[in-house]
């Protein structure tokens, strides 16, 4: 097993490495790395797993020319790991920097053109993620997470309120990225905004997206920003769809955190638990 440090240091050729990735996930984790190079800063990413460089590099081919999509520099392997040298899309993003709406608003402005993007065999998906597979995958979801209820410290009545919530609206499938959080819109010094990790970009409704968006923008930098991050999109959603979105999503990111943290101890994930609570009484409230 090739070191991902050890490939790193050998593309940043003699220039300083900065890991910017937590190393708590398991092997088939992707690293990131800022390299300090002759041509400027870089980022690397050393890939944990084959598919995941492909699942990337095929999102952003389909993608191509779209503005405020990272750019590739170089790609290749080294021993059995995959790697990509990307421009540095900045030291800041949408979590790390005091409330922007100006920002936040290209945020939404830049999901926005990926939803417009002619569909395109983006992933393997023969008809993408639509009303009936939310549906089955909703379900899904809470019955996973039952399994890691105590590592979560999800009480079993909020678990149970949670099943209860009828899954959300979703529109018919479009090109999707389906991470769309703050820490993956970088900023740079000129205000530039980039949004990085496409190895689960794949055909999926807007509201995916948009709701993801809006509701973490609305925790990491606050009301002014998410409203800005709709105001750049073109769309509001409503209180009550957004509700039931934020209970799939916290249900999805408490499962994954639960699936592929190796620590034991998960509290910083409390805000989680919190949301889902607020989320799921929203959703009844307004069923």
């Amino acid at each position: 097993m090739v070191d991902p440090v050890a490939v790193a240091e050998r593309l940043a050729r003699g220039g300083r490495v900065q890991e910017l990735t937590r190393v708590d996930r398991g092997t088939a984790a992707n690293r990131i790395f800022r390299l300090w190079t002759d041509a400027g800063t870089r980022i690397a990413k050393v890939y944990g797993t084959p598919a995941r460089e492909r699942r990337e590099r095929h999102a952003l081919d389909a993608l191509g020319g779209l503005e405020g999509l990272p750019r590739i520099v170089d790609r290749g392997t080294d021993g059995d790991a995959h790697w990509a040298i990307f421009e540095d899309g900045g030291r800041w993003n949408l979590g790390s920097l005091p409330e922007n709406p100006g920002l936040a608003r290209k945020a939404g402005e830049i999901l926005r053109n990926v939803h417009d993007a002619a569909p395109k065999p983006i992933s393997n998906l023969s008809r993408g993620i639509d009303q009936e597979w939310v549906a089955v995958d909703f379900v899904s979801t809470f019955r996973r997470l039952e399994r890691f209820r105590g590592k979560v410290r999800v009480a079993a009545d909020l678990l149970e309120q949670a099943r209860g919530v009828r899954p959300p609206y979703a529109s018919e499938p479009k090109v999707a990225h389906t991470n769309a959080s703050p820490e993956n819109f970088l900023v740079d010094d000129d205000g530039n905004v980039t949004l990085i990790n496409w190895e689960w970009a794949t055909l999926a409704p807007a509201e995916w997206d948009l709701s993801k968006a809006v509701w973490l923008v609305s925790l990491r930098s606050g009301p002014d920003a998410a409203v800005a991050v709709m105001d750049g999109y073109g769309r509001e959603l409503e209180p009550a769809q957004l509700d039931r979105w934020i209970v799939y999503h916290a249900g999805m990111m408490l499962v994954f955190e639960a699936e592929n943290t190796l620590r034991h101890d998960l509290s910083e994930f409390d805000y989680l638990v919190n949301e889902l609570q607020r989320a799921v009484a929203g959703a009844h409230s307004s069923a």
